[in-house]
């Protein structure tokens, strides 16, 4: 598990031309996005059909799919490296297309929930499978050259889901999205298996071990600084979620925009796509730490502001003085991402793969029940959000501050 020597191999060679590349690879890790961000304009349409009193339960649709995210990457970063990446792909691709069924025809709530954990089980898979393929094809400069041009794609994933969600509501029902879901992880699998062969050589593989696998885990999991890190994450993404799974409501429902809500989305989700371009101009001449604190900074600075506004405005701030103050503070969470989870990754050295699967993983259980708790509190004003951001804003700050002053485990 520990040593991983296809990642500097050179006798693997790109088999398709950049362009190409890119794209399929942007479109392997994109469904993740898509499949959370297609369904916010749907979260009214599916309270009715499926008789949900509650909006916050609404909600879960969106966040407990962060949990099935969560145990997939810790199942599939070892399969990956096992079993190989076509394997890895094409059966997350088909346990993804089990929970879409599930989903397409539930009746309540509950089997509904059930199928978007199995649909976040599956995706993790292309996922991670594609994040693997271009690390086995690309190293160093050529690998950041890729990442940017896959990441420049991936970006517009977040701005239109939610208007291609929409436009499938217009014509169809909801069930009908997850259908699409269907359809695009099939073209996704025929296209990868038709143009992509195997970049990991059965005697590149590393077999599976409980063994090594223990002791791989219990090194990272007792790592300070690593866990500071993943933490800090973890509480300032929870809170994001938390947004996430409510914007449809903020804006649809507590500001009454309509049809205009993918718009605003789009227009926030620019704002993190932005600051990640910024963030990857800057970080070589500034570096993660001093970037990441000024970016906290900034989103404790905004966030306050946000709070402020709510308390003068009866929780209800104007919608164009919202926006913008969003749009700095997402700002500042683009610049957080990238770099926490660098910064996490950074002590790992040949535990790396493992690593980013329990990063992940941890990042994501931690953000979940910040979410659902921050969610349960939102009703017909932003003040529940406000105050997650600056609270939990804070306990990210901690967990950095004790990350920052912590040695370096060798």
């Amino acid at each position: 598990m520990a040593n991983a020597p296809f990642t500097n191999d050179a006798k693997v060679k790109p088999a398709l031309g950049l362009a190409e590349f890119v794209a399929l690879m942007a479109l392997m890790t994109s469904l993740v996005a898509l499949s959370i961000d297609a369904m916010l304009p749907a979260l009214n349409q599916i309270a009715l059909d499926l008789a949900i009193t509650d909006p916050q339960d609404t909600h879960l649709i969106v966040s407990l799919f962060f949990i099935g995210m969560a145990f997939g990457q810790l199942y599939f970063g070892p399969v990956s490296d096992a079993k190989g990446r076509r394997f890895t792909i094409i059966t997350g691709l088909l346990i993804f297309g089990v929970g879409t069924i599930v989903c397409m025809f539930a009746e309540s709530l509950t089997v509904l929930l059930i199928g978007r954990v199995i649909q976040a089980f599956g995706v993790s898979g292309p996922r991670i499978a594609a994040l693997a393929v271009i690390r086995d094809q690309y190293k160093g400069e050529a690998m950041a050259r890729v990442m940017s041009f896959i990441m420049m794609v991936f970006i517009l994933v977040p701005m239109l889901a939610p208007s291609f969600g929409q436009a499938v509501l217009f014509w169809f029902s909801w069930q009908h999205i997850f259908s699409s879901f269907l359809v695009i992880g099939f073209l996704t699998g025929i296209w990868y298996f038709t143009r992509q062969p195997e970049t990991l050589p059965k005697h590149k593989r590393i077999p599976f071990s409980w063994k090594q696998l223990s002791i791989s885990s219990r090194y990272i999991l007792s790592n300070k600084m690593v866990m500071f890190y993943t933490l800090a994450m973890g509480f300032v993404f929870g809170s994001f979620l938390a947004y996430i799974s409510a914007s449809q409501t903020v804006f649809q429902v507590i500001y009454d925009t309509g049809e205009l809500f993918p718009l605003y989305f789009a227009l926030l989700a620019f704002s993190i796509g932005f600051a990640s371009f910024i963030n990857g101009t800057l970080v070589m001449r500034l570096g993660m730490r001093k970037l990441c604190t000024w970016a906290i900074f900034g989103w404790l600075g905004f966030t306050t502001i946000l709070l402020i506004m709510c308390l003068v405005y009866d929780g209800l701030p104007p919608l164009n003085a919202l926006v913008s103050v969003l749009f700095a503070a997402f700002f500042c969470i683009g610049i957080l991402f990238g770099n926490l989870n660098s910064m996490a990754m950074q002590p790992l050295g040949d535990t790396a793969g493992l690593g980013a699967a329990i990063i992940g993983s941890l990042s994501s259980m931690v953000s979940v029940p910040v979410a659902v708790f921050v969610g349960s509190f939102i009703d017909e004003v932003m003040t529940p959000i406000a105050i997650g951001f600056v609270g939990f804003g804070v306990i990210t700050f901690l967990f950095f501050w004790f990350a920052e002053r912590t040695p370096i485990k060798v």
